[in-house]
């Protein structure tokens, strides 16, 4: 099973017709979290990116995470799901992937994390802490609600909204530790050279904070 405790820079990428070479690129440069967001196509199309996705992410060693759907998940052999607030339940997800698989689930509010702290997530989402058109129409949350959530949390929360080479070394500064990346990589025009300056960046600022007893 993956420690994602260990892993703090998480692609969420959709359809694409350069995923063969756009994800090894992202990969080499550093990521270790990989989702397939994709809201808009139909499932037909989900599943051919997945089952192209997954061996890659396995030759690298990285999770591969299918969004909204535990079904989809189970289909394409991911390595977990990922599901909103309004998408299947935690729960339904365990009974369908099993109690080793990773299940993310989003939160936006204080609200929402006090209720997920319930639940057997193997990790959180919190944000987006900036507006993002990733997420049209939802507000970001600001960076204190998700220093506080991580700050309560005995499992990964990985901030999203607007995380980039030059805000991450901040972030970490404000107490955040996992990070959610989207436009900074898929719109990237060098995707690896990309991904290698967010993950050197990530690293010089987490090589200054104290290690915790595991």
């Amino acid at each position: 099973m993956y420690r994602l405790d260990r892993r703090h820079l998480y692609l969420c990428v959709g359809h694409r017709d350069d995923l063969a070479g756009f994800l090894p690129a992202v990969l080499r440069g550093g990521v270790d979290v990989v989702q397939l967001r994709e809201k808009d196509l139909d499932d037909e199309t989900r599943i051919a990116d997945a089952k192209l996705m997954v061996p890659i992410c396995r030759e690298f060693g990285v999770p591969f995470i299918m969004n909204d759907s535990p079904e989809l998940a189970v289909a394409v052999n991911a390595d977990g799901v990922h599901v909103g607030q309004e998408d299947a339940s935690v729960s339904r997800c365990r009974e369908l992937l099993g109690y080793d698989a990773i299940v993310g689930l989003s939160t936006h509010s204080t609200d929402e994390f006090d209720e997920a702290l319930n639940q057997m997530a193997t990790y959180f989402s919190a944000g987006p802490i900036v507006a993002t058109p990733t997420k049209p129409g939802r507000e970001g949350t600001g960076i204190t609600y998700a220093v506080a959530s991580q700050a309560r949390s005995d499992r990964p929360v990985f901030v999203t909204g607007g995380v980039n080479a030059e805000n991450v070394g901040e972030l970490v500064a404000a107490g955040l530790r996992h990070f959610v990346v989207v436009r900074a990589l898929t719109e990237a025009k060098d995707p690896e050279v990309a991904a290698r300056r967010i993950r050197v960046a990530l690293d010089e600022a987490l090589s200054t904070v104290p290690v915790e007893p595991t």
